[in-house]
């Protein structure tokens, strides 16, 4: 993409928004000048590197490789007739997953195994003392596998994001030799960002403020997954593996306004490295002090970024701010009468979001292509409520008997010398009781230990 180029990931809350205009429409001769030139724009222009891994690597090794390249998504490959084939893909959100089936493993019984078959493949897997990343690969079910040929456009992407998906891969000119890269709806919303810049017709539209622009999570606080600022991290973790989302907003225990993100990239990040056995029971409010650290004030400014615009905040200034702070969605809070400052404390309660999703079914709507952002979300949550479903409505016949021993966790899913850590007596729900949800840590344990090991290798030349 010629206009690939992206804005500074640096971000300070010194940036004032300029007060948006009276309503700018799109007329239909200005949307059709714009399509022409997305249709024309070739997908592959894209600097975006495809980084891949064979698919029997160990989950831990994959996410040491996310790690130590500074990437947010492998592609899993494995070799049919000495063949490479690319099967599916593994970023943070697997990463999240897996580690909180890991620390609520205990609560598994062998009926919730045969109705999932494959984390009864991965418990397996697990009491061997291997999990291949394959296995993983997309397990939070955000990262289908999607392919575009090496010819697709602008508008082929637009098509493919406005479904939902994050991520798609551009074949080679010769099918058979793989994939040249692979294109992320933010990158995506970068290259629209630059765009904008050189067609003065586009940029007056999106000075619009978020609420003149019809976007569908605006005003839905329904839609927005949110955590206190005393609950755990282990409770974040869950709630974002369960919700099929990215992050989540920590909210102050007493006033509700919204204190800061927690995501899943600062799960791998943060989570996995740590040698601490307390760290999914550590309050969101100090694991969020530990995100912060890293882009403290060295020259005397926060740069810690605010998750958050207004209803009146003009979509060029929700776009750079997505940009800016590296994330997948902002929440919206109410408007406060009389602040000047994007201080949090001015913010107010959460009334919705808007996501790069959002934005681009924006884009795609201006190009006449069908939209349903909320599709690969719905069918994640769908998924998630039935599992859930099925598990309350067996807990509650394993109630009506009575039987103690019946909810007792079953003895081999206590084996594993990675994955499934033994439990603290009389710890059956981790979410329930904080206090015990260490239980399922030397997962990531593990993670660190294997981490440790493959950088000393490299630093050996082994």
């Amino acid at each position: 993409m010629s206009h690939g180029r992206r804005i500074s990931q640096s971000f300070t809350g010194s940036w004032k928004e300029v007060p948006p205009p009276n309503f700018v429409s799109a007329s239909d001769r200005d949307a059709e000048e714009w399509v022409t030139t997305w249709r024309a724009s070739l997908a592959r222009d894209s600097d975006s590197r495809l980084v891949a891994v064979d698919a029997s690597t160990s989950v831990e090794d994959a996410c040491d490789l996310l790690l130590s390249e500074g990437i947010s998504c492998l592609a899993v490959k494995s070799s049919v007739d000495n063949t490479p084939t690319y099967s599916g893909l593994f970023d943070f959100s697997d990463v999240n997953a897996f580690l909180t089936l890991a620390a609520t493993r205990h609560t598994l019984l062998p009926e919730d195994l045969r109705d999932n078959p494959r984390v009864d493949e991965i418990v397996t897997a697990a009491k061997a003392g291997r999990v291949p990343v394959s296995l993983v690969s997309n397990l939070s079910e955000k990262n289908p596998f999607e392919t575009l040929p090496y010819g697709a456009t602008v508008l082929s992407l637009l098509t493919i994001f406005a479904r939902g998906s994050h991520r798609v891969l551009v074949q080679a000119a010769d099918p058979t030799e793989g994939f040249i890269g692979i294109i992320s709806d933010r990158c995506l919303l970068s290259w629209f960002s630059s765009f904008a810049k050189d067609a003065p017709s586009l940029q007056q539209y999106l000075s619009n403020p978020l609420h003149f622009l019809g976007l569908p999570s605006l005003y839905l606080y329904s839609t927005v997954v949110s955590a206190r600022s005393s609950s755990t991290v282990l409770d974040a973790m869950r709630r974002m593996s369960e919700e099929g989302v990215s992050s989540v907003a920590v909210l102050e225990d007493e006033s509700g306004n919204l204190l800061s993100a927690v995501s899943v990239t600062d799960i791998g990040k943060i989570v996995v490295p740590s040698e601490s056995k307390f760290i999914l029971s550590t309050p969101l409010h100090v694991f969020v002090s530990q995100i912060k650290d890293p882009d403290g004030s060295t020259d005397g400014v926060d740069k810690y970024p605010v998750y958050s615009v207004t209803p009146s905040s003009t979509m060029n200034y929700t776009i750079e701010k997505l940009l800016a702070t590296n994330a997948h969605r902002l929440f919206v809070t109410k408007e406060s009468a009389g602040s000047s400052t994007n201080t949090l404390s001015n913010f107010g309660n959460l009334s919705g979001i808007v996501s790069i999703v959002d934005i681009l079914s924006l884009f795609a709507r201006l190009a006449k292509i069908p939209v349903d952002p909320t599709r690969m979300q719905r069918h994640r949550r769908a998924s998630s409520s039935s599992s859930q479903s099925s598990k309350s409505e067996r807990d509650n016949l394993r109630s009506r008997s009575n039987s103690r021993a019946s909810v007792k966790r079953s003895p081999s899913l206590v084996s594993s010398p990675m994955l499934l850590a033994s439990s603290p007596p009389g710890t059956v729900g981790v979410i329930e009781n904080s206090r015990n949800s260490i239980s399922g840590l030397d997962a990531i344990s593990g993670l660190s230990l294997h981490r440790k090991e493959s950088l000393r290798s490299r630093k050996d030349g082994i």
